[in-house]
């Protein structure tokens, strides 16, 4: 089985059978020892598997030490393929890759990794997990092989520069599922493929390299921002969460399949945030089966998918776009608002309830976000929680859907707005104002930091802004929130400050919408004015219009920090007289004297300018 073929193992919705605990902590069946696992995936995807999970728990390991891990753990494999009834061959699968990395001399306690070594699962697991680190430039910048000696090394042994590669991806995106790390790989060698019969390799790599990063980029954002729903929110949370997609994308499915499919999924997702590859990957084997045995009733858009090859089905799947909704389906969820028996409803059912209200107001809108839905669901809840406590209920939640119009209103205000600035100013003029908003929000945040989440931030109005009305809501708040997910998790790891503490711990729903609505951070203490904070030399005169940009939002991040209640035209005042200084310095004989004169001169006049 080629590496490609493993792409046949991915779905974005995952069905599975409900359990009551993980795979990992139960006893192991038949179908789920090694030996089942290596026969059932071949040995060069067991390979990739293998090498994945070692990779991800040990980051800093270097390739040779995870290639013998991996060997040893396929020899042990092969064994268990012979020897079923082996007890060793018994054990857990997660359970076998942590005893082989804390079985291999010195490699424990040269990567710290010895404390959790003396552990028993499933704390052995958790404490692995823990020692995860996906910060950027934890693991150094991938050195890219020079195109012709890529080809060679691709030519003379593929499975070696397969597994290199899925090493250094692995290693840098731990928390990455292993189906998308492989899929990505397939994606590689499709490139290698083509690049090395160019003419010109280099100018094809350049070409096409962006197209295989940037699905492993958005799928790692993804599947992080899930594991952290799940740990910091909960399962219900997640509940909702795959409630709102998977009613969206199968609108045509009844609430029962609905809900089967969501129970499913959220299990799987447990899985597969524990680490847990071998299992997560056991059961996403049963995606493609299920939805292609059950497509009449999930979804006739599966029909083209279904009768793909093996490779290509699962692929189809992921891109699979929302069905029709269904004919006939009414515009409006009336019977939530105006049946006299809603009361006794919530009352007798709650949950049950409420998810049929989000599942019926889900797929009649496809043009809503996932959080705008979650926003609604949760709107509700509380609009029911206030109501039925009244003397006349039906009248007071008959006014339901003016205020969930309201909801939506105020969302789409706030994308509208974005949108006209970037259509209006640019992408690098958005990125400005954003600046200053996240600057004032979050001033403890370095200039790198706030520089990162802007740019991104600004990038989602070149991806959204231009999509038609359906589209737009969807894919902005949908790439705001994953750049949102980043922030709260640089905040989970050294708190920012109490108020980005409680938008990222309150409730998912309000995130986005809490961070919003953010103002200065009054208990902040400015940082002083001290003699390096603000200095100007003659490289300003060599600078190209690119770096110019990033140095004037790097003093725009500075002045705000030394104040951060400066006024937007304070604010201009300050960047118009930097501009100015420096085209005057720029033309002086001796640019550096100058700088010296005027600089100090720059500083006592914003000094004074926002001291009023």
């Amino acid at each position: 089985m080629k590496w490609g073929t493993f792409i046949s193992f991915i779905f974005l919705l995952s069905f599975t059978e409900s359990k009551t605990l993980p795979r990992r902590y139960r006893d192991v069946d038949e179908k789920h020892t090694i030996g089942h696992c290596f026969t059932d995936l071949h040995e060069e995807n067991f390979k990739g598997v293998a090498m994945v999970m070692f990779a991800q728990n040990v980051q800093e390991s270097t390739h040779e030490e995870a290639a013998k891990m991996v060997k040893d753990v396929t020899d042990f494999a092969q064994k268990c393929v012979a020897s079923k009834e082996d007890a060793a061959c018994l054990k857990p699968l997660t359970a076998i890759f942590l005893d082989e990395i804390c079985h291999e001399q010195g490699l424990p306690k040269k990567y710290g990794l010895a404390a959790c070594c003396t552990k028993a699962d499933p704390e052995r697991n958790e404490c692995f997990l823990s020692h995860k680190n996906s910060t950027p430039g934890f693991i150094p910048p991938f050195k890219k092989p020079d195109p012709e000696e890529g080809c060679k090394q691709y030519q003379e042994n593929r499975a070696a520069l397969l597994g290199l590669y899925i090493y250094e991806l692995a290693r840098r995106h731990p928390f990455l599922y292993s189906p998308t790390i492989l899929s990505a790989a397939g994606h590689y060698e499709e490139m290698m493929k083509g690049c090395c019969q160019a003419d010109d390799k280099a100018a094809c790599f350049s070409e096409k390299a962006p197209s295989v990063m940037k699905p492993v980029k958005e799928s790692g954002l993804t599947e992080q921002q899930t594991c952290e729903i799940l740990k910091k929110f909960g399962e219900r949370t997640l509940k909702a969460l795959k409630l709102v997609q998977v009613s969206q994308k199968f609108p045509k499915a009844d609430f029962a399949t609905v809900n089967k499919l969501v129970t499913d999924v959220v299990h799987l997702h447990t899985e597969c945030c524990h680490g847990d590859m071998m299992d997560c990957i056991h059961e996403r084997v049963k995606l493609t089966e299920y939805a292609c045995s059950h497509k009449d009733t999930i979804s006739t858009k599966l029909n083209d998918c279904c009768g793909k090859s093996e490779v290509e089905r699962s692929e189809c799947i992921v891109h699979l776009e929302n069905d029709d909704r269904p004919a006939g389906l009414s515009p409006t969820v009336r019977e939530f608002i105006e049946d006299k028996d809603v009361c006794e409803h919530f009352a007798k059912e709650k949950d049950a309830f409420l998810a049929k209200f989000v599942y019926e107001y889900s797929r009649r809108h496809p043009e809503f976000s996932h959080l705008m839905l979650l926003r609604v669901g949760k709107g509700y809840q509380e609009l029911l929680e206030n109501c039925c406590t009244t003397s006349n209920p039906a009248e007071c939640y008959g006014k339901g859907e003016e205020i969930l119009k309201k909801q939506v209103q105020e969302s789409q205000e706030v994308l509208t707005t974005n949108c006209n600035l970037y259509k209006t100013l640019g992408e690098y003029f958005l990125q400005n104002a954003l600046l200053v908003r996240y600057t004032k929000k979050m001033p403890q945040l370095s200039s790198e930091e706030l520089l990162h989440f802007t740019k991104e931030m600004a990038a989602v109005g070149a991806m959204c802004c231009h999509l038609s009305e359906d589209k737009i809501f969807p894919c902005a708040e949908g790439h705001v929130d994953l750049i949102l997910g980043q922030i709260c998790r640089r905040h989970y790891a050294r708190s920012i400050n109490p108020n980005v503490c409680k938008c990222c711990s309150n409730s998912y729903a309000l995130r986005r919408v809490c961070i919003s609505n953010l103002g200065i951070d009054e208990k902040y203490v400015p940082i002083p004015l001290t003699p390096d904070l603000f200095t100007f030399h003659e490289d300003l005169c060599a600078t190209q219009e690119t770096e110019l940009q990033k140095k004037k939002q790097d003093l725009l991040i500075r002045v705000i920090k030394y104040k951060p209640t400066i006024t937007e035209e304070q604010l201009k005042t300050i960047i118009t007289s930097f501009l100015g200084m420096r085209e005057k310095c720029c033309k002086a004989e001796d640019h550096e004297a100058c700088f010296t004169e005027e600089g100090p001169k720059l500083i006592a006049k914003s000094q004074a300018l926002v001291a009023q």
